[in-house]
């Protein structure tokens, strides 16, 4: 069986072998993820999620292959998703117009690379009481930084350095999202910080437009 087929509209439908492991490496992060807040990081071994998961340890590093990708499951996602949004920009779109456009769309899909909401805390504290899980988040956006610097470098070439341009943006999105989650970690919720956050975001984008057009 194939992996996707194209429905009459054109869209990909994943097969059934597909989603179905997509819904089996949902819920052993699932599993994980009450774990860790529960208990903390460093004091849960992968044998007790996949345990708790219902799989082998082997099935659960097929799916995460480190630890630390069973909590921060969402960096793949963020690398796709970013570097996507440059890459396949509509003719004629600036690499930062897609870039946000992405972040509105993001927004009223509430999804959570969106920003941080009032979940963040609980989710984010775990992070913060480990080091491990500390460095690996560091280590996300390097990753996202670099997937944009290639992109950049191959679909947008009149970009004089696009290795400075992919920092920056990164840079941006870690300022506005590091001073909401400030806010919310310091005991703010309801709309307030949400709001804001996007109002920073556009005008972080206002900022590198300034920045990343030629004169």
């Amino acid at each position: 069986m194939s992996e996707s087929t194209s429905g009459s509209d054109g869209a990909v439908e994943l097969s059934l072998r597909e989603r179905k492991k997509r819904a089996t490496r949902q819920r052993i992060s699932n599993v994980a993820t009450g774990l860790f807040k529960a208990r903390g990081f460093d004091q849960v071994s992968v044998a007790e999620v996949a345990r708790a998961a219902e799989v082998s340890t082997m099935t659960v590093f097929n799916y995460f292959p480190r630890k630390e990708d069973l909590f921060l499951d969402r960096i793949p996602e963020a690398v796709e998703v970013l570097s996507g949004a440059v890459r396949h920009r509509a003719p004629g779109e600036t690499p930062l117009a897609a870039l946000r456009r992405l972040s509105l769309e993001l927004r009223d899909q509430h999804h959570p690379l969106a920003g941080p909401n009032d979940a963040f805390p609980d989710f984010w504290q775990v992070v913060i009481d480990s080091p491990a899980l500390r460095a690996r988040a560091r280590e996300g956006l390097e990753e996202i930084e670099n997937a944009l610097s290639d992109t950049l470098a191959e679909t947008a070439p009149d970009l004089p350095d696009p290795a400075l341009a992919a920092a920056l943006i990164v840079a941006a999105y870690r300022s506005v999202y590091g001073t909401t989650a400030r806010r919310l970690l310091a005991g703010e919720r309801g709309e307030g910080p949400a709001e804001d956050h996007h109002v920073r975001m556009a005008a972080a984008f206002d900022t590198l437009e300034r920045a990343l057009t030629p004169a």
